[in-house]
């Protein structure tokens, strides 16, 4: 998968669609991503006789299809895979052939 966590990327379509956010979760698997305060949804939790009923709001995870990554200009790019002068594999932007910089944390 292209995209990783700690990516900022804005949702392509959808509900949520324009939305921007930061990748969070990854599955690889189902090819989906979770990203910060965007297709929010809500879980009902029944009510027992130790605790109260409540609804709480968490992020859905969304198809990688319907993400693009955002360059530092604010402009959605694919990526591209290439090698750098040391033969080390890199992403970069198809549109503008910049580096991505590695710089997000991993969980």
């Amino acid at each position: 998968m292209r995209i990783k966590v700690g990516d900022e990327v804005v949702i392509i379509s959808g509900k949520d669609n324009g939305k921007k956010g930061v990748v969070i979760n990854l599955n690889s698997s189902k090819a989906t991503v979770t990203v910060k305060d965007v297709n929010i949804m809500v879980k009902h939790i029944k009510k027992t006789a130790e605790q109260a009923g409540e609804r709480i709001k968490k992020e859905a995870p969304l198809s990688v299809s319907n993400v693009m990554i955002l360059d530092s200009e604010g402009n959605a790019s694919r990526i591209k895979y290439s090698l750098d002068k040391n033969g080390k594999k890199i992403r970069e932007f198809v549109t503008t052939s910049k580096v991505i910089s590695e710089n997000f944390t991993k969980s």
